[in-house]
């Protein structure tokens, strides 16, 4: 039995199977799903129904339980439970990170923030997604990425979550680097990305060369060469880079910086204040103060 949750067994709904997970510590499902790390994910009532690693789920809290449609307890341990953090000590990360910075804004945020995990996504598709992020807001980041999965993605059955969000819909899976890079140029512009038709085929290019290589950027150890890794590719620069290796590559320390993120250090910090000093867990502070100011401070 896992220290963080119970047990999980295969229930039905009908011919839908699902679990229930009765976790412990903090979870704050709504916040994880809607602050800006990842674009699948959309509301149906009191569900978060969304697309990740090929698979059609509907996900909700309740009290003391977390309930995913669509999934057996063995797709739970091989898949869910790691994707949405349910493995990670957050409460070691919040003393870690309140030992490293006692900021009172900060120590504000994070009370506020609590429960917030960063999801572990597909690298790839966050790679991709975060080009697409450039200059760009949520809806239209999300219709484009819709319109790419539809394309160049392959369809996913929705049959048995027609009660969970999915009737008279079609859902696909986020396109290959090989598909991208298949359809080429002058479509993907078609799907509306603009400027960045040239810097998503640039990422499926290298990706598929093998010069943008997983494994070798997963073996680098110091953050600042990693981040520059990722900037060989074009239109990378440090804050897709710094979002990729947060939300894809499994590394909590990087901390992007946009033009919303440089106010709140500017509101709140010292002149002279470096994230880092937030130590290994900086992209978990980042993402506390991001929720703070978007949903808290006035």
């Amino acid at each position: 039995m896992s220290k963080f949750f119970n047990d999980v067994k295969t229930e039905y709904e009908g011919s839908l199977p699902f679990v229930r997970i009765e976790y412990r510590g903090a979870y704050d499902l709504a916040k994880t799903l809607d602050c800006g790390q990842a674009f699948r994910w959309e509301r149906v009532g009191d569900e978060w129904l969304g697309v990740a690693f090929g698979r059609l789920i509907s996900i909700k809290q309740t009290e003391q339980e977390l309930i995913i449609y669509n999934s057996t307890a063995e797709d739970f341990y091989d898949i869910w439970c790691h994707y949405f953090a349910l493995d990670e000590d957050y409460d070691a990360i919040d003393e870690e990170l309140l030992g490293n910075c006692q900021n009172p804004t900060f120590v504000k945020a994070l009370e506020c923030g609590r429960g917030i995990r960063i999801l572990r996504q597909e690298p790839w598709e966050a790679v991709c997604s975060f080009i697409i992020s450039q200059n760009n807001n949520i809806p239209r980041i999300k219709k484009i990425i819709d319109s790419l999965s539809f394309a160049l993605g392959r369809q996913i059955d929705a049959s048995l979550m027609r009660d969970h969000g999915a009737e008279g819909r079609e859902f696909y899976s986020f396109p290959t680097a090989e598909a991208i890079l298949g359809a080429g140029e002058e479509f993907i512009f078609s799907l509306k990305t603009g400027f960045r038709a040239k810097y998503i085929m640039d990422a499926a290019t290298k990706w598929c060369s093998g010069e943008i290589n997983e494994a070798e950027l997963r073996g680098i150890k110091k953050l600042d060469d990693a981040l520059a890794y990722l900037c060989r590719v074009k239109g990378i620069g440090l804050k897709v880079a710094s979002c990729a290796l947060l939300f894809g590559f499994e590394r909590l320390d990087p901390f992007p910086v946009d033009v919303w993120m440089k106010r709140v250090l500017d509101k709140y910090f010292e002149k002279d204040f470096d994230p880092a000093t937030f130590g290994r867990y900086a992209g978990v502070a980042q993402q506390y103060l991001f929720d703070f100011e978007r949903n808290t401070a006035k």
